[in-house]
């Protein structure tokens, strides 16, 4: 059985029609009624755009940056505005609006500095006029981050970017006229020290920051802080003053290659004094004291009177030790310097000149000691110690500033130097002998008569010295013939023995007998 096959059916496949464009928001809102501003149109079906209206009038020229996107320049206008965009599918029917308002274009006369790294970063300010109300600022179409200072002057964050840019700003009275940027592949430069690294919360102190890359600094900041001036000395040097500021901030220097990494500085409170110990010393100096006050870290220089400490140790915040320099007598200012300012405490250090010794009386005195000396000289009065040889004085008293008396330790037979210490120093010595005792081994003639008119010889040690020769209570003359030999006179007296002794700075010897012979009777 045959059966019919239909013939084939034709479809006919129409192409679908495009969407109508859709315009969501504008940015800014609002430009100068003399027109100009740039606008950024948000919406969807953008793609073959042939116009773009603000109400009834044109925009002088637009671009489609995609599908969801246009920039476009506001025309001349007034009031408020529909903004629309048309495509061969037809124009948006949003209201989205655009209002035209009288504020004056903003003017931009220059940006500080005029190049950064291609990575962006640099910190740029914008001077001109008209800011107020900045709704945008914008390196070449890319936008940046921005602070508006004042109706002058902008703070902006350039972005990434390449070549040199036309930096302009927006504002509600449209958009500026723009000045060049250029971004630079240079790198940043690097900060290894600053010094010094403290200072006064006042500011004004000169520092040098040492690094690399610093020939073409554009600017120095102390945190966030503008150095007050800065002079760039080579690639590796820049010295800057540094502005008012508290605690510790980091230093930062900017170029065309970027902002460098920070080194510390540190605003440093006035330093207050308080004391010192001892407060007094030789004009010799030499001697170490100790300051105590507060805020006296990174103390420079202690001053006595106008002469620097020979050398100064920073023990911590409230301390410091320093060792006192030379001087004439009398009371001077305590000054100390530090990165902070400086603190003085009016005659705070008294030099005391030396002791001078011109003599001691007696000059000789026994071993053992205990005889009381009167030593003569000037400056005595701030006697802290008297020394015969190393051993220190049993005791002693100042009896003026010329004249101190001092009991004689025990000590070996001999000379020895005789010292005064006062808080000027020691004294130049005197000499003082240790004598032994007298000692007497014979005597010859051991006898004669009642009336006296002879003499004898001792033999013995340690006459030289000899004071007095006794014939029991009576003294006699005597002559020294030498340290081992005397000769002596003998007195009348009565008959029988009698005790012969010699007497020296050095003690009393034994006695020897000595006896006197009656003539014989008639």
């Amino acid at each position: 059985m045959n059966r019919s096959v239909p013939p084939p059916t034709l479809t006919t496949v129409l192409p679908l029609a495009a969407a109508t464009p859709t315009v969501t928001s504008v940015s800014p809102t609002s430009g100068s009624t003399a027109g100009g501003t740039q606008v950024t149109v948000t919406g969807a079906g953008f793609t073959g755009a042939t116009g773009v209206r603000f109400g009834a009038t044109h925009s002088p020229s637009f671009t489609v940056n995609s599908d969801t996107q246009i920039t476009a320049t506001a025309p001349v206008g007034s009031g408020t505005v529909q903004v629309t965009v048309t495509t061969p599918a037809g124009t948006s029917n949003q209201f989205v609006t655009f209002t035209y308002v009288s504020a004056p274009v903003p003017v931009l006369s220059s940006v500080s500095p005029s190049s950064g790294p291609a990575s962006g970063g640099t910190v740029v300010t914008l001077s001109g006029s008209g800011f107020s109300g900045a709704t945008a600022v914008r390196f070449g179409g890319v936008s940046a981050a921005f602070t508006v200072v004042s109706g002058s002057q902008i703070t902006a964050t350039a972005p990434a970017g390449s070549g040199t840019v036309q930096v302009t700003v927006t504002t509600p009275g449209g958009t500026s006229n723009g000045v060049s940027f250029t971004y630079v592949s240079a790198p940043a430069p690097v900060l290894t020290s600053a010094t010094p690294n403290s200072g006064p919360a006042a500011g004004g102190t000169t520092v040098t920051l040492t690094g690399t890359g610093l020939a073409t600094t554009t600017a120095v900041r102390f945190g966030a802080t503008p150095a007050t001036s800065f002079t760039v000395v080579s690639d590796t040097h820049v010295t800057a003053v540094a502005p008012a500021g508290t605690g510790t901030v980091q230093i930062t220097v900017t170029t065309p290659g970027g902002t460098s990494n920070g080194v510390p500085y540190t605003y440093s409170g006035a330093p207050a004094l308080s004391g010192i110990s001892p407060n007094q010393g030789s004009t010799s100096g030499g001697n170490t004291v100790t300051l105590t006050g507060t805020n006296l870290t990174g103390a420079t220089s202690v001053l006595f009177g106008a002469t620097p400490a020979t050398s100064v140790t920073v023990v911590s915040p409230t301390q410091i030790t320093a060792v006192v320099p030379a001087a004439t007598a009398g009371p001077v200012d305590v000054t100390v310097i530090t990165p902070g300012g400086t603190s003085t405490l009016p005659k705070a250090y008294f030099y005391v000149s030396p002791p001078v010794l011109l003599g001691v009386a007696p000059l000789s005195g026994p071993l053992a000691g205990g005889n009381t000396v009167t030593l003569t000289g000037t400056h005595l009065i701030e006697a802290t110690a008297v020394r015969f040889g190393a051993t220190a004085a049993t005791s002693f008293t100042v009896v003026s500033d010329t004249q101190i008396t001092a009991v004689v330790p025990a000590g070996a037979a001999g000379p020895v130097q005789v010292t005064v210490t006062t808080v000027g120093g020691t004294s130049n010595p005197v000499p003082y002998t240790y004598l032994a005792t007298p000692n007497v081994t014979t005597l010859v003639p051991n006898q004669g008569p009642t009336s006296g008119a002879s003499t004898v010889t001792l033999t013995g040690t340690n006459f030289a010295q000899t004071t007095t020769v006794l014939f029991g209570a009576v003294p006699t003359g005597f002559t020294v013939v030498s340290d081992t030999h005397l000769v002596a006179d003998v007195p009348a007296g009565v008959a029988g023995p009698v005790a012969v002794t010699v007497t020296s700075p050095g003690g009393t010897s034994a006695p020897t007998t000595y006896t006197r012979v009656a003539p014989p009777g008639i």
